[in-house]
């Protein structure tokens, strides 16, 4: 029947015979996985797992950065105020024990 030339209508393939192993789900998913439409979109998330890799390496490495220059620079920043601020609260406890006048 398909065989037949038809006017006006579309054309459909002869049906394989299930039992001669030519069809079935396994070569469908075959055919799918081995499309180029496939293949791009591995190749895609292939690129965009590596972008994601490298990104994550920076900003650790940036932030290992920043955390290193905090603690070299800021910490010892804010132990020296907080010393100077329990200076001057000692100076001023023992101006008041004395009865000084506060400056």
């Amino acid at each position: 029947m398909a065989s037949q030339s038809r006017k006006g209508g579309v054309s459909l393939p002869d049906r394989r015979n299930p039992k001669s192993g030519g069809g079935g789900a396994a070569s469908i998913i075959s055919r799918i996985s081995q499309s180029e439409i496939v293949s791009r979109g591995r190749q895609a998330a292939c690129d965009g797992a590596c972008v994601a890799k490298k990104l994550l390496k920076s900003t650790g490495k940036a932030a290992w950065i920043a955390g290193t220059t905090f603690l070299v620079l800021v910490v010892p920043l804010i132990i020296e105020m907080d010393r100077e601020q329990q200076l001057n609260d000692l100076e001023l406890q023992q101006a008041t024990l004395l009865g000084a006048p506060p400056k």
